[in-house]
């Protein structure tokens, strides 16, 4: 599987046609249909694009390596790590505190 088959995977696994998928990332449905048919080379500012809308891991989309989906955030990775470190309390502790500051957050969207 090539880095074009694999932006197609994305797209159906997000459940987007070409021109939803092309929006949102700043393209027409026609050129992400060219580059589909590598008709028009995939830049890396449109790999480095799909990455950051859709939290694609760069490596799984270039080489095939790892999984699909990387952490949404840069701190999402870490917080992972040192959370399974945590004892099951603390764990817990921590897990309310995150739903809180989720509700007050958006509580000041509103």
């Amino acid at each position: 599987m090539n880095k074009l088959d694999r932006i197609r995977l994305v797209r159906k696994a997000l459940g987007l046609n070409q021109g939803e998928f092309a929006r949102r990332i700043g393209l027409t449905q026609t050129a992400l249909s060219m580059i589909e048919l590598e008709k028009v080379a995939l830049t890396d500012k449109n790999i480095k694009l799909i990455c950051a809308t859709f939290a694609i891991d760069e490596d799984w989309l270039r080489n095939g390596k790892g999984e699909m989906f990387g952490p949404a955030s840069p701190y999402e990775k870490e917080l992972l790590a040192v959370f399974g470190k945590l004892t099951a309390d603390t764990q817990e502790f921590i897990l309310e505190m995150a739903q809180n500051l989720l509700k007050r957050q958006e509580k000041r969207k509103a």
